[in-house]
């Protein structure tokens, strides 16, 4: 029993939390640089939302939202030139994982002259800009962690940076902002963030602290996955899905992830699967693989998620993953061993709660992926 625990963030949680706690805003400076993407944020009414308060203030703000799907590092590099052009006094991040990590970089880059590589040796003279956070999906939990992922085309794969001067400030969770996401964007995110409370509950950094935030995450996304087949949400499965997503990212703030992230994040490269679905196509032979050394564990994830052992649980994946496209995804065995030995080179498979070398890895892809070995 001995753990430490910290949250940064403070969160306020629930319809109109942005315009019903405006006061925040101004908390944090008279010049406020908005990171976004080219639709989430307006689709929402998130951005408007933000953007209405910022005005009311009289607090100055300026959009940047050439945020893409995995950001680069070129992309937060001109979002921080950007923002120190504009001399913002803090960074507002709305839309999914993609506009709320580079939000984080930017806040960095903004301040520090130094070239985005530089990002991932967490060590910077000037701390940040302060970060609020508006997710408009319910999955990444970005808004309460202090991480900022970004895609390396040097590795071909994607890394995390951040420390404790990188959390959000203060973020604002309104599920009616994830009303707008496509059908299979909600069902993708949902496995990210199950995906997240997961590999928390089954990472050697676990704690009981963290083991409680993880099982509750756990319990929701079992409560939800008849709407997640279903696509019927009202507004009671919307917020137990953004809170449960929330819960995943206080989890992973600790243990960090470990082999599904790892994996997941080779597709996602390289064949462009959006990163919840690529975390979702292991999960099942994840679960197989550490069934020997977290059996008591795996069995409260499978009763909590209402399956009735690893089988099912695969099935539920199956049913989930064919919504949406990438389908028809095919790939070499040289292939397969590139992906898996770019996996076996990830500081984040350590945290597994059991050792998974190289030759683990690639079993765990084949038997994952079988059906789209040519």
């Amino acid at each position: 029993m001995r753990f430490e625990f910290y949250i940064a963030t403070r969160v306020f949680f629930g319809r109109n939390c942005v315009k019903d706690n405006k006061a925040e805003f101004a908390k944090y400076g008279r010049r406020a640089f908005i990171v976004t993407g080219g639709r989430s944020g307006r689709l929402s009414g998130a951005l408007d939302d933000a953007i209405g308060v910022l005005d009311e203030l009289k607090i100055e703000h300026c959009v940047y939202d050439k945020i893409e799907n995995n950001p680069s590092l070129e992309c937060v590099k001109e979002g921080g030139v950007a923002a120190r052009r504009f001399k913002a006094d803090y960074v507002v991040g709305i839309g999914g994982g993609s506009p709320l990590d580079a939000a984080k970089a930017i806040a960095v880059l903004a301040v520090n002259c130094i070239e985005p590589v530089d990002l991932f040796k967490n060590v910077f003279e000037n701390k940040p800009l302060p970060v609020i956070c508006i997710p408009t999906t319910a999955g990444t939990g970005s808004e309460v962690t202090p991480y900022s992922v970004l895609t390396r085309k040097d590795m071909g794969t994607k890394k995390s940076f951040g420390n404790e001067d990188t959390f959000p400030k203060a973020s604002f969770l309104d599920a009616g902002y994830t009303e707008s996401m496509p059908h299979g964007v909600a069902v993708n995110t949902a496995i990210d963030a199950l995906s997240h409370a997961v590999e928390g509950y089954l990472s050697r950094k676990s704690m009981p602290v963290s083991d409680v935030l993880a099982e509750e995450s756990i319990r929701l996304f079992g409560e939800c996955s008849e709407n997640l087949l279903k696509n019927s949400f009202d507004s009671d499965a919307r917020d137990k899905l953004l809170y449960m997503s929330m819960l995943g990212g206080m989890v992973i703030t600790h243990t960090r992830t470990s082999i599904v992230h790892a994996m997941g994040y080779t597709l996602t490269y390289f064949k462009d699967i959006p990163h919840g679905k690529a975390n979702g196509i292991f999960m099942k032979e994840y679960l197989k693989f550490n069934y020997e050394h977290a059996r008591e564990k795996t069995d409260n994830i499978l009763r909590l998620l209402k399956v009735s052992g690893i089988e099912e649980f695969g099935v539920l994946m199956d049913r989930l993953l064919h919504i949406g496209a990438h389908d028809d995804l095919r790939l070499g065995k040289e292939e397969l061993k590139l992906f898996a030995s770019i996996t076996a080179d990830n500081p984040g498979i350590l945290n597994n709660i059991t050792h998974a070398g190289g030759q683990d890895i690639l079993r765990i892809m084949e038997a994952s992926l079988k059906q789209a070995i040519m």
